[in-house]
């Protein structure tokens, strides 16, 4: 059983630290900051740590993502749109405004990092930090500027360097940063590299980002570390020149597309990994989703990263992104490649919209349901079958069964090409993890891989030599683009794509011609993604904050009405109110342990593999009972004897579907449980029960 870190609350002398900071920033008027120096106050390191020769492998690692850090917030301001905590009166805690749409003070970022230290530190072999370290422009009388959104990612990045690194030893594990779309102005647009802001970020980063890949930074914003060298290599994939909403970009479908350039790099890469027998995590900003209603990258895009994913199945161990706050995770189909691979842009759907409100994310919950309502049967029957054979036993077992013969191995055999065969090789799976910002609840995740046989590798080692001048905040002169005309060649941008866009798809040059990557070897096995080894995702556990409690200013007996769950600006419950202490007096500080994948009885995950998530897919994906299969009752009956889901999810009568009439209520209570429980973790338990049936 692995242990589960955050069960107890942090030392006595680290709450009082906390404590005493959030009272002083209320004292003060404003949540003190962090000094921007310091990154540089390490002793330059020699050839080989001796902390580096003493330290082993875990088998965990950090996944964290949009901090959204606020300068301007205030503790008791105005949750309303446009004020957005930063001024008036209100119920905005001295930890953040939960439930709203408030950006995080600073005394939610030091105690994270705080509770990070104490709890974590030790025990987790790198860090992925996938972006948004800057508040949004949410106050019309403070927008943002470039130097408040360097200075806080900066900030933050001093934050991670402090809590992972001692002055004798330098930095104890990697961190592994992105670009967030709000990272740099303006909001959602990057132009292609080299420009500014890859400048001002290589020093930001300077501790992050490899000195062999510090070209390919400067470039177009991409690199990759090693964090296990020889083993497992983290890819940052700059999603925003995937991202539909960047305009300062046309997709990846041309060879003069930083997209493009972006892609090919990643070919390159990966074909490179597969040689040397070294495997990846894929992480960036933006997911790839991709609904009727939420098309988050540009289809050219979507559709070669999915033929890269493919190919390089035996190579990528899975891939994590933030960026929607909402706890989720995606199912890429490669039916779903197109011969054009989007130049077509037969796939045209709604503009992604990052300030979707509770009802539209539910809609997009919905309408990935609905896609996972039309996976084949096979993944319950078959799948079932396949793991009561003995799955535990991992990949290399399949050796042995490859030469079952008759008509019973024939027929199943038929039946798993429907999903890409026993290991469902067909779809591709993507993990997106909720906020530190406190939309919901502030959240993280320590996610589980598989070191057997590698605990005593060499880990990997801090090689920074902090000799090298550190550069100003500023960002530098050497990018020659008209930022101050931004506007105007953006206008021109999109005058281009339009133009383009009437004249039908636009093709590729004659003289290009698309090189696919090469499928694994024969004789290989499918990767970790797809079968239990070495490096196979094994599972996680996700703390939360409940900022309710800690803050300890709303009433009891106030509830949040389902006419703000639905409204684009999320006030939450702090409208109007007054605290019900005249000064702040916030409880101790803690993350607490939301689920565990290893024990829950909701979804029942055995390990992280696509295999895992499409059988749970399927299960959601079921609306209608007389559809179940024999495999998806059985699910059902064990999971009641054991009554595993969330307490927040336990009795709800009503289908996502259409209504089942002459159904008895007894059956409508059992077949929403799983369902109702992704919903309820979607928004981190902050959802009532009542809402979510209505939902």
């Amino acid at each position: 059983m692995p242990r589960q870190y955050g069960g107890g609350g942090p030392r006595h002398q680290t709450k009082c630290r906390l404590m005493l900071l959030a009272l002083a920033s209320w004292n003060a008027g404003v949540l003190a900051l962090p000094a921007a120096s310091g990154l540089d106050d390490q002793k330059v390191l020699s050839p080989i740590g001796t902390e580096a020769a003493s330290r082993k492998l875990n088998g965990r690692f950090l996944h964290i993502s949009d901090f959204h850090p606020d300068e301007l917030y205030r503790v008791h301001t105005s949750t309303e749109e446009s004020v957005a905590c930063h001024r008036g009166k209100g119920l905005a805690g001295s930890y953040g405004a939960e439930k709203t749409d408030c950006d995080s003070p600073f005394s939610l970022v030091n105690a994270t990092f705080a509770w990070i230290e104490e709890n974590l530190k030790d025990d987790i072999d790198f860090v992925i930090w996938t972006g948004d370290s800057a508040r949004h422009d949410s106050d019309e009388q403070n927008p943002r500027h470039e130097s408040e959104i360097l200075r806080t990612n900066r900030i933050i990045a001093n934050k991670f360097v402090e809590t992972f690194s001692t002055p004798q030893h330098g930095l104890s594990i990697p961190v592994v940063p992105t670009f967030g779309n709000n990272d740099f102005l303006p909001h959602n647009i990057m132009l292609p590299g080299p420009n500014k802001w890859f400048a001002a970020y290589s020093d930001i980063w300077r501790r992050f980002i490899p000195e062999e890949q510090r070209h390919s930074f400067t470039f177009g914003g991409w690199f990759y570390v090693e964090v296990i060298p020889n083993r497992l290599a983290v890819f940052s994939l700059n999603t925003m020149y995937f991202f539909d909403r960047n305009a300062g970009v046309d997709g990846c479908a041309h060879p003069s597309e930083p997209g493009y350039k972006h892609l090919e790099w990643l070919r390159v890469q990966l074909q490179i990994l597969r040689e040397r027998g070294v495997k990846a995590i894929l992480m960036g900003h933006v997911p790839p989703a991709r609904t009727e209603s939420k098309q988050a990258w540009d289809e050219t895009c979507w559709q070669k990263y999915t033929l890269w994913l493919k190919q390089y199945r035996d190579v990528v161990v899975g891939s994590l992104y933030g960026h929607m706050n909402i706890d989720h995770f995606l199912l890429q189909d490669v039916k779903d490649l197109t011969p054009e691979l989007g130049l077509d842009k037969s796939y045209a759907r709604g503009s992604p919209d990052e300030s979707l409100s509770i009802s539209s994310k539910e809609d997009y919950l919905q309408e990935l349901r609905d896609v996972w309502a039309g996976l084949p049967k096979t993944v319950a029957r078959e799948l079932d079958e396949e793991t009561s054979a003995g799955d535990d036993e991992g990949a290399e077992s399949d050796k042995k069964n490859r030469k079952k013969k008759g008509k019973k191995h024939s027929k199943k055999k038929k039946q798993l090409r429907k999903i890409g065969g026993k290991y469902a090789e067909r779809f591709q799976l993507s993990l997106i993890s909720p906020s530190v910002v406190p939309n919901y609840f502030p959240t993280l995740r320590i996610v589980e891989y598989n070191i057997t046989g590698i605990e005593d590798t060499p880990v990997w080692r801090d090689t920074y030599d902090s000799a090298n001048p550190s550069s100003t905040l500023a960002l530098p002169e050497e990018d020659t683009r008209d930022y101050d005309n931004l506007g105007e060649m953006l206008v021109e941008i999109v005058k281009k794509k339009k133009g383009k866009d009437s004249k039908g798809p636009r093709r590729p040059p004659k003289d290009h011609d698309l090189i696919v990557p090469l499928d694994p070897p024969k004789s290989s096995l499918p990767g970790p993604a797809y079968a239990p080894q070495v490096l196979t995702l094994t599972g996680y556990t996700q703390y939360y904050a409940n900022l309710t409690h800690i803050n300890d200013d709303i009433p009891d007996d106030d509830v949040v009405g389902f006419l703000d769950i639905l409204s684009k600006w999320r006030k939450g419950k702090h409208d109007h109110k007054e605290p019900k202490h005249g000064k702040p007096n916030p409880r101790d500080f803690e993350y607490e342990v939301e689920y565990s994948t290893f024990t829950d009885k909701a979804y029942k995950l055995p390990d992280l593999t696509v295999k895992s998530f499409l059988r749970l897919a399927y299960k959601m994906g079921q609306k209608d009972v007389s559809g179940k299969s024999e495999a998806y009752d059985a699910y059902d009956e064990e999971e009641d004897e054991e009554s595993g889901t969330d307490e927040a999810v336990h009795g709800a009568l009503e289908s996502t579907g259409k209504k089942d009439k002459g159904k008895n209520k007894k059956n409508k209570k059992e077949k929403n449980k799983t369902w109702l429980t992704f919903l309820s973790r979607a928004f981190v338990g902050t959802v009532p029960k009542e809402e979510l049936e209505k939902m």
